[in-house]
């Protein structure tokens, strides 16, 4: 039975198919992934400027982030622009900064990511949160740094990040294909 013996055209058809994947689509943005493109170097070299990427944000209704996950947030200072950074102590967790090295819970960070980058304070920058350490994240909060410690603004200037400013879980890098893979 073609579309005009069932009664319809087939342009209204198409159109009908085009409106329902538009709403698809924009459901997905809204409530399961996110895509954003990198425009700083503080995640180098997990992740290179310009490089896109997605994020999925179903997880972030049943489990809050976890030490190690790299996210994406409303910037405390300009929550129209997202940032990424990854969750290096969650609440409850004690940071410390000490010759260059970021220690959780007392445990120093040995991470690849981080070598050769030492991490110091940035709490005598102007316009900084003037965090002291050690430091206790607060309950609802992440503490976030990004992979490039020498050159990110991060929960060192900021202060820490509520749980709720976090839009999404990165989970791999699409574009450019020579960076392409997981985070």
């Amino acid at each position: 039975m073609s579309s005009r013996e069932r009664g319809g055209s087939p342009i209204l058809s198409l159109l009908g198919t085009v409106a329902l994947a538009v709403v698809i689509a924009v459901l997905l943005r809204t409530f399961v992934v996110g895509v954003y493109q990198v425009p700083s170097g503080s995640m180098l070299d997990t992740i290179q400027i310009g490089d896109l990427l997605v994020g999925e944000k179903i997880s972030l209704r049943f489990e809050p982030p976890r030490q190690g996950d790299v996210v994406t947030f409303d910037s405390p200072r300009d929550p129209a622009t997202t940032l990424i950074k990854r969750v290096v102590a969650t609440e409850g967790q004690q940071v410390d900064l000490r010759d260059g090295v970021l220690y959780v819970d007392g445990v120093a960070e040995e991470a690849a990511y981080t070598e050769g980058k030492p991490t110091y304070s940035l709490s005598d920058m102007e316009g900084s949160a003037g965090i002291q350490y050690p430091y206790v994240v607060p309950a609802g909060c992440v503490f976030v740094m990004g992979d490039n410690r020498t050159n990110s603004a991060d929960s060192r200037y900021f202060g820490p990040v509520s749980v709720k400013a976090v839009t999404s879980r990165a989970l791999f890098i699409y574009w450019p294909l020579q960076d392409v893979g997981t985070l």
